[in-house]
């Protein structure tokens, strides 16, 4: 049983692993969000920085990141115009379609990231309490969860 749920019982182990994931899941998330917040960023435009990095130097769309995002529920626009109002990110009209809008990081944000990844540590989150055996077991596991495999 997982002690921090405090539910007494499970009607199949299947039960409790959805409730497990469901509740490491937010862990993990808490501890992204400790990790930084020193920064003056939410874990969502964290995730939005690493998104916009990750496709540099070409631009963005909104839609693009929604698609890549962890949280699906999340107001995708509304995280890059707070990313634009803290000068890290750049939004422009697309030259092709005037109805679209193409993202950038620029330099402060690559600044930023490039801080954040010299002086946080993501894998430490979880490499104090699992292997790295355990951490590519617990990978194929969750993927065949997904029907991933």
């Amino acid at each position: 049983m997982l002690k921090e749920t405090k539910a007494p019982r499970y009607e199949s182990a299947f039960h409790e692993v959805i409730v497990n994931v469901s509740f490491t899941h937010n862990w993990c998330n808490d501890k992204v969000k400790q990790a930084v917040s020193p920064y003056d960023i939410t874990s969502q435009q964290f995730n939005v920085l690493r998104i916009l990095r990750g496709q540099f130097p070409n631009p963005s769309t909104i839609n693009l990141i929604k698609s890549r995002m962890l949280d699906k529920m999340c107001d995708a626009s509304r995280i890059v115009d707070r990313l634009v109002q803290k000068g890290i990110v750049i939004k422009n009209v697309n030259n092709y379609d005037k109805r679209a809008v193409d993202i950038l990081i620029n330099d402060k944000g690559l600044i930023l990231l490039k801080k954040i990844d010299n002086e946080v540590s993501l894998s430490g989150i979880l490499s104090s309490n699992i292997t790295q055996e355990e951490a590519e077991q617990l990978i194929t596991l969750l993927n065949k969860a997904r029907g991933n495999i």
